[in-house]
């Protein structure tokens, strides 16, 4: 038996078929054998060269390999013109390394079927849901015009620090378990298992709560006398996300292309409304800036409304780290991914600040509405900037878009959540069925077990959803903030090992900008904000009015003991979590640090061939750069 069938791998040399009866290479006993060959020469210097193009979803590697002296030739493999001797070396053993190269198994079956427009509108607005358009008014009411825009551009500069973090070794590393991935390749194995097991837990309870928004949402266009059991349009959305999942990950793109057209759209159209409305242009009345300077604002609550602020804003901005998730599948990640996170930029300062300057200025951080206290379209901030200028059927329209922007976020939620299921099974850290898929590429017991979990969002409804939706997102909120933490540290442990091993960076093919000094501001703004959260967990505990209070006593201690639990719940319970389940695996495997000279940089790496260079490297007019630009 070979190295690879005992690790669970194979030769990642080109090859789409593992029984492949016309080519096989094991670089282990360094073994090639082929039925189609050219020899060249004759006598003892006859030498066979062996060539052959693997196809695999447009994913081509061009290999040949010479018999005399024994090499496997790529046309990728590193070309140096340096004079020094250290460097020499490091690149014969790079050749090794490149000639060694293996599929990580958790890249097995797996479809590269996403294009760059799909890349690049799932990185935009691919998890823009409601925690934009729904509780965006929360978090003004919470902390003032002035906090909450300060809240969302502290975490969008903690977050584009942490997508650059993730384009660099998403780049090279094109894995479906993504950056839980690569705490077993650079640290521990231990980190990989919580991190992985965590954030399948994140998306686990995600999916409920937003399909518990569903139903609230949906009993907006019901009269009140309604009997329409309200459990049917969660059921028929799993239904749907069932089926769009199975049919691949190209279906999954394409929808979610078209999706995020509608909600920038309806982002762009409310940006323009807003600023007439602030003007005075419709609606007859100028705003201004009068919302920033009444009583309280711009910062209502101090810091105190600011930090409590940021768990919600967490909420918001949270998948945008599945630009990771989906470079596994991306036709050509050298060029998809860089690209893909470059325009976090964009969705921070178009979608997030200006959206939320807009409606701080509009509306007044006392008005009761922007608490949104039934997650109603009615009562969305959104749509009450719409009815301000006069557009009487913009509550209709927010309901529809929001519920569109609902159902896909629920999409992406799905296809993260298989896909790390999936990466869980093929590191074996969950059961191997977990990593079956289709021929399509689809892991499909992972996605029966996501809809299992999908499922208890039915049970919900008769909690109540509003409760269960606010619950579940200090819970989601926190874990979000755990794992973009998690993410800087293994970049900056990845760095350590790649130059340990002799590499220089430029040979990385994305180099992410602001390193290191933007990683130390941006983990120190995460630190700020997970202390914070911690504290305010604790502070102000309820206590009990006593015997003999008043009935009103009574409910607003219930009511200030189910808020203190929560907070409590949400900050504490992923950081108690993922150390049991750290120091259980770290017991139990007896797993330890692994040295940087050991890390494994090479595995799964993403080979490009020449027709995806001439593809990066491809240059545009400048009228379709502007367009491309502004689109």
């Amino acid at each position: 038996m070979s190295r690879y069938e005992e690790e669970g791998r194979r030769p990642y040399n080109g090859y789409d078929d593992y029984n492949d009866p016309y080519h096989s290479h094991d670089p282990y006993s360094d073994q090639f054998s082929t039925h189609g060959s050219t020899s060249h020469g004759s006598g003892s210097n006859t030498s066979t060269t062996v060539g052959a193009i693997h196809h695999h979803n447009n994913f081509n590697i061009r290999t040949s390999y010479n018999s005399q002296n024994n090499t496997l030739d790529l046309p990728t493999s590193p070309t140096y013109k340096t004079q020094d001797e250290s460097h020499e070396m490091y690149a014969v053993h790079r050749q090794h390394q490149v000639r060694n190269r293996v599929l990580a198994a958790e890249q097995e079956g797996l479809k590269r079927d996403l294009r760059l427009r799909h890349m690049i509108m799932i990185a935009i607005s691919g998890t823009i849901g409601t925690g934009l358009f729904l509780t965006s008014g929360i978090t003004i009411a919470t902390a003032g015009p002035g906090g909450a825009l300060l809240a969302y551009a502290v975490i969008g500069f903690w977050l584009v620090f942490v997508c650059q973090a993730i384009g660099e070794i998403a780049t090279l590393l094109p894995l479906p378990g993504a950056f839980n991935a690569w705490g077993g390749r650079v640290f521990d194995e231990a980190m990989s298992f919580q991190m992985s097991w965590m954030y399948f837990v994140n998306w686990a309870l995600t999916i409920p709560a937003e399909l518990s928004a569903s139903a609230v949402i949906v009993s907006f266009w019901l009269p009140d006398d309604s009997k329409f059991p309200v459990w049917v349009v969660p059921l028929l959305i799993i239904v749907a996300m069932v089926a769009i999942n199975l049919a691949g990950v190209k279906v999954y793109g394409e929808l979610e292309y078209w999706f995020s057209i509608l909600k920038i759209l309806t982002i762009i159209l409310f940006i323009v409304c807003g600023i007439l409305v602030d003007a005075g242009v419709l609606g007859g009345v100028k705003y201004g800036l009068t919302a920033w300077t009444i009583p309280g604002a711009p910062f209502n609550g101090g810091y105190l409304g600011f930090f409590t602020a940021l768990v919600s804003v967490g909420y918001a901005y949270g998948g945008t780290e599945m630009i990771a998730v989906t470079a596994a599948e991306s036709r050509n990640p050298h060029k998809h991914v860089p690209r893909a996170v470059n325009t976090v930029l964009i969705r921070i300062s178009v979608f997030y600040l200006i959206s939320v300057f807009l409606l701080g200025s509009i509306l007044s951080y006392n008005d009761p509405l922007l608490l949104n206290t039934d997650k109603s379209a009615a009562t969305a901030p959104f749509t009450i900037v719409f009815l301000k200028a006069g557009i009487h059927a913009a509550a209709n329209y927010m309901n529809a878009v929001i519920f569109t922007s609902v159902f896909s976020a629920i999409n992406s939620d799905f296809y993260i959540a298989t896909r790390t299921l999936l990466s869980l099974a093929r590191n074996g850290w969950a059961h191997p069925a977990l990593g079956w898929t289709n021929k399509r590429g689809v892991p499909y017991v992972a996605l029966g077990i996501v809809t299992a979990c999908s499922s208890l969002s039915l049970l919900t409804i008769f909690i109540g959803s509003g409760a269960v939706f606010i619950w579940l997102v200090s819970i989601i909120g926190s874990i979000i903030f755990q794992s973009w933490m998690l993410i800087l540290l293994l970049h900056f442990r990845f760095r350590y090992c790649w130059k340990s091993q002799g590499r220089a960076v430029k040979e990385l093919p994305y180099v992410s900008w602001g390193y290191p000094y933007g990683n130390i501001l941006a983990t120190g703004v995460g630190l700020v904000c997970i202390i914070s959260m911690f504290y305010l967990s604790i502070r102000n505990p309820p206590k009990y009015p006593g015997q003999g209070a008043s009935e009103g006593d009574l409910a607003a201690y219930r009511q200030a003991r189910d808020h203190y639990a929560q907070t409590i719940l949400g900050a504490w319970f992923p950081w108690v979590m993922s150390a049991i389940l750290f120091f259980s695996y770290k017991f139990v495997k007896k797993t330890k640090m692994i040295n940087a000279e050991d890390a494994d940089l090479d595995t799964g790496c993403f080979i490009p061939s020449e027709e995806d260079k001439k593809d990066i490297e491809a240059k545009s007019p400048f009228w379709k750069k502007a367009v491309k630009a502004i689109i």
